[in-house]
């Protein structure tokens, strides 16, 4: 079973410590940053199961940070750790959305308890949706539109059909005849180098929205697949 991801940005190097620790004891698989905008940039690619971050931070704030990062993600869990017990400050992280607050010195058991509350509501929260994701990708099927990278992708039938076929089963690699027979079906005037064709513009499109990423893996002599995305 894949393990929960959470990240955790925070500058102090002992608390930081101490909280990889004990995350990681309680089952969390922990990315850590000890500043913001690291974390920021991280977000492009992946996102965390929950976000752990420390208010003080030395090159942006946390509640800037927090802004930021559900501007782009808004179901995001955010929870905030800070040195600061003002309730003021703890209505201000809230309001922006956050998930809980934890003031400085805490009980690292605490932070883990918390943690897993509110994955717990996030999960039991969470209807059955006709939306898929599938790391940057979101596929909604009823509306035949694919997001990537936030931008809906502005596909051909045949592309949309190529790309869902990949986002319903990642990581597995098609043959080209697979793929004719799963998208073309029995179209006569179909052929083999068709596969490549539409291959080629659908990269096309997906790196004019993110060309630090190339999602769809070409395996020599067996096909195609969806890779890290």
């Amino acid at each position: 079973m894949q393990q929960p991801l959470i990240w955790l940005v925070e500058d102090e190097i002992s608390i930081a410590d101490t909280l990889i620790y004990m995350l990681q004891q309680e089952g969390f698989a922990v990315k850590a940053f000890g500043r913001g905008m690291p974390a920021l940039d991280e977000a492009q690619r992946q996102l965390p199961a929950l976000a752990i971050l420390d208010v003080g931070l030395p090159d942006i704030s946390g509640f800037e940070l927090c802004r930021q990062l559900l501007a782009r993600h808004p179901s995001l869990p955010v929870l905030f750790l800070t040195a600061r017990s003002d309730e003021v400050d703890k209505l201000l992280g809230l309001e922006m959305g956050a998930d809980d607050y934890v003031a400085k010195p805490f009980s690292p058991r605490e932070v883990c308890a918390r943690v897993r509350t509110i994955l717990r509501r996030m999960q039991k929260s969470s209807a059955p949706s006709d939306i898929v994701r599938v790391g940057q990708f979101e596929l909604n099927e009823p509306a035949a539109r694919i997001c990537w990278c936030d931008e809906p992708l502005t596909l051909t039938r045949y592309e949309f059909l190529l790309l869902k076929t990949f986002l319903l089963a990642p990581g597995r690699v098609f043959s080209r005849q697979q793929l004719m027979d799963k998208v073309w079906g029995d179209e006569g005037d179909s052929f083999d180098r068709t596969v490549d064709t539409h291959i080629k513009t659908l990269r096309a499109k997906l790196r004019a929205v993110n060309d630090q990423l190339s999602p769809i893996s070409t395996h020599r002599g067996m096909g195609y697949s969806l890779g890290h995305c």
